[in-house]
């Protein structure tokens, strides 16, 4: 359940806080985001919307028939050499919203039929987006809502969310600094990932599912095997099964492609081989972990987002 609007109100006014001088990730780049400094990640002082849709690609417990609604936040804490999504996280372009015309598209999803809606890279406008949350709780909105992040987050962050989001899905990217480093430009990355996901299930536990077989809550975590072992994919099952939990969902993801500037870096510029896929299924096995989802390797296109459309109903 949405909580109350002026709780929301609230803990957008804490995270604004947060916002300038700008801690709301780890980077912690300190821009004055209210007198129109952009941060690290290219976000200003005002809630960018870069793109909804309804989105029938992601793992089938968040959607189900419907799909998720889906919110895709313009610009991204990470700067991924690969990022698939990069015509919108790692851009000049602007994509303005008004937080009451955001509420209205949280309310069109519900009017669809949508099991969920979630929000893609939300953490550097969180603030905005509880604004938006207040106004849609007002209007009746009350769907299960997906937290869905890189993995890069503050648990000073975090804990403004508790009770909040329903469902945290993120990314598990990196086991090695030093490719956090030179892949996505995210230090420390590996111990705020870890810290992170400690938090996110502190506050939501395991996945649960409704009659209809559609998450109601939990966490749920992506693992997208890079290849040449860049992501430590086998590290990350084993630290989730033995420091959170076997009942902990796991979406383990073959569907990497060498796109952006992946080409211009030898260990990432090829598909994952069906050996290496392989061998993070087998640890997938060994470790126990009992819910969850395997891509096939021939992952369809269907898996991207088309982000030309504003509107999920264009």
């Amino acid at each position: 359940m949405i909580p109350d609007p002026d709780l929301l109100r609230e803990r957008a006014g804490r995270l604004r806080e947060l916002a300038s001088p700008c801690r709301l990730c780890p980077h912690r780049c300190g821009a004055r985001r209210d007198q129109g400094q952009r941060g690290r990640c290219g976000a200003g002082g005002d809630l960018e919307v870069a793109s909804t849709c309804i989105h029938h690609g992601e793992e089938p417990v968040l959607g189900g028939r419907r799909g998720v609604g889906n919110v895709f936040l313009a610009h991204c804490s990470l700067s991924c050499v690969y990022c698939q999504n990069h015509d919108i996280s790692q851009t000049s372009r602007r994509f303005p919203t008004e937080p009451g015309e955001l509420a209205r598209t949280l309310l069109s999803f519900r009017d669809a039929g949508c099991p969920t809606a979630g929000f893609v890279t939300p953490t550097h406008y969180l603030p905005w987006l509880l604004e938006s949350l207040a106004l849609a709780a007002e209007e009746g909105f009350d769907l299960p809502l997906v937290y869905n992040s890189s993995g890069y987050d503050r648990v000073e962050v975090l804990e403004l969310l508790k009770g909040v989001f329903d469902i945290y899905l993120p990314d598990a990217r990196y086991w090695e600094e030093m490719y956090a480093v030179r892949c996505s430009g995210a230090p420390g990355y590996p111990e705020a990932a870890r810290s992170a996901l400690r938090e996110m299930f502190r506050q939501a536990g395991p996945l649960r599912t409704g009659p209809d077989g559609v998450a109601e809550s939990g966490l749920l975590v992506r693992l997208l095997v890079l290849p040449n072992g860049l992501s430590g994919t086998e590290e990350w099952l084993r630290f989730i099964a033995r420091e959170l939990s076997p009942e902990v969902g796991v979406s383990l993801m073959s569907q990497y492609n060498p796109l952006h500037r992946a080409g211009e870096f030898p260990l990432l510029s090829r598909k994952v081989r069906p050996g290496e896929y392989a061998r993070a299924r087998e640890v997938l096995r060994e470790e126990g972990l009992r819910v969850g989802w395997v891509q096939g390797m021939d992952s369809p296109e269907s898996y991207l987002p088309d982000f030309r459309r504003r509107s999920p109903f264009e």
